[in-house]
C-alpha cells in the first residue's frame, strides 16, 4: 500500500453561536492582513470567505492574528492602526489577550475567538482522560511488574459535574452519552443544556460538587473563575471522585490539589494544563501516583489548523457582509 493511510479530521462545528451585529456597530469592510505571518491555508481560508488579503496599512479594515505568545505585539498594532475594526484572535481562550483587550481604546472595535471551533478534539481528550483515570491507567503505567490487583471503575451511570457550558462541554455530553451518566453542568446561567440532566448556577458549585463522581472543569479562564477550584472545593469532593483540567490551569489551585492528593482526599487527577504551565521540572505533580499530566495537548496543530481555517472563513465572510460572526468576544466577561 502507498501513502501514510488515511487522516482523522475532526468537523468543523459552529459550538458557539453566531452573532448578529447592529448594522451602525459592523466593522467597515477591507483588507485583511493576516499577521503576524500568513500561512497559505489561513490565505485560502480569508479569500474563500470572500476577502481580500493585503499587507498591514491603510486599506487594512481587518486582522487575523496567530500569534498566542506574541499578544503585545498586536496591542501595539492596533494603537497604531484605528481603521481596524475587526480582529480575528487564533484561540478559544483569550486571557492571553486580556491587556490587549482591556488597553484597547475603541469600543467598537469586534474581536472574535476560536472558541468552539475546538470542542471535538478536546472534549475526546478529555474523555481520554476520564476512562484513564477511571481504569487506573496511571498506576499502570508505572507498573514494574504484574500484580493480581484488580482495580477500576465504570464510567457507566456515573455522576458527572462539567464546570462550563461552552462548545467542549457540549461535545463531551455528546460522548458521554453511550455511557448514561448523570450529567451536572455549572454555569452562569441556569439555561437548558442539551444532554444535561440538571443546570445550575455558578453559586450553587459547591452544592454539586459532593456528589460528583467526575469533575471536568471545561470553563474560561477570567479574573472571577481563577482558582476557582481550591483547598475548599476539593475537600467538599469524595475521596473516590476524580478531577479533570482541559480549559485553564489557573482554574485550579495547585498547591491545593497538590496537597489533596498527596493526603488521599481525591482518588486521582489529570491535568492537560497546569499552573505554571509548563509545570517545572521536578514539579511534586510529576511524581504523584494519583496524577496524569498531559502537556497541553489536546488539541494538536494538525487538529485545530483545518478548524481555525474555517472559523477565519466563516467570520471574513461576516465581515465582507454575507453573514454572521461566531466566536464574539465580550468584553466585559473576558470570553
Amino acid at each position: 500500500m502507498s501513502g501514510s493511510g488515511p487522516t482523522a479530521r475532526h468537523t468543523a462545528v459552529l459550538a458557539t453561536e453566531a452573532s448578529e451585529i447592529p448594522a451602525d456597530r459592523r466593522p467597515e469592510p477591507g483588507e485583511v492582513a493576516i499577521l503576524p505571518s500568513a500561512p497559505d491555508d489561513m490565505v485560502s481560508a480569508v479569500r474563500a470567505g470572500g476577502g481580500i488579503v493585503g499587507a498591514l496599512g491603510a486599506a487594512t479594515r481587518g486582522i487575523v492574528w496567530l500569534s498566542y505568545e506574541r499578544a503585545g505585539d498586536l496591542a501595539q498594532i492596533l494603537r497604531t492602526n484605528p481603521q481596524v475594526g475587526w480582529v480575528q484572535l487564533p484561540w478559544a481562550g483569550v486571557d492571553g489577550f486580556a491587556a490587549t483587550l482591556a488597553s484597547d481604546e475603541l469600543p467598537d472595535r469586534l474581536f472574535t475567538s476560536a472558541k468552539g471551533a475546538y470542542a471535538q478534539p478536546v472534549a475526546e481528550h478529555a474523555l481520554t482522560l476520564s476512562l484513564a483515570l477511571l481504569r487506573e491507567i496511571p498506576n499502570r503505567v508505572r507498573a514494574t511488574r504484574w500484580t493480581g490487583e484488580k482495580a477500576g471503575r465504570s464510567l457507566y451511570r456515573a455522576n458527572v459535574v462539567i464546570i462550563g457550558a461552552g462548545g467542549i462541554a457540549r461535545e463531551l455530553i455528546s460522548l458521554l452519552a453511550p455511557f448514561s451518566a448523570e450529567i451536572t453542568v455549572v454555569r452562569r446561567s441556569v439555561e437548558n443544556v442539551p444532554g444535561a440532566a440538571r443546570v445550575v448556577r455558578s453559586e450553587q458549585m459547591c452544592e454539586v460538587l459532593p456528589e460528583a463522581d467526575l469533575v471536568v472543569l471545561a470553563a474560561a479562564l477570567t479574573a472571577g473563575t481563577r482558582h476557582l477550584v481550591g483547598e475548599k472545593e476539593l475537600a467538599l469532593m469524595k475521596p473516590t471522585a476524580y478531577l479533570v483540567n482541559i480549559a485553564r490551569g489557573a482554574l485550579v489551585d495547585t498547591a491545593a490539589l497538590t496537597d489533596a492528593l498527596a493526603d488521599g482526599q481525591l482518588a486521582g487527577a489529570a491535568l492537560d494544563v497546569t499552573d505554571p504551565e509548563p509545570l517545572p521540572d521536578g514539579h511534586p505533580l510529576w511524581a504523584e501516583p494519583r496524577c496524569l499530566i498531559t502537556p497541553h495537548s489536546a488539541d494538536t496543530p494538525e487538529m485545530t489548523e483545518p478548524l481555525l481555517a474555517e472559523r477565519i472563513r466563516q467570520n471574513v465572510q461576516a465581515f465582507t457582509g454575507h453573514g454572521r460572526f461566531v466566536g464574539v468576544v465580550d468584553r466585559s466577561l473576558g470570553y
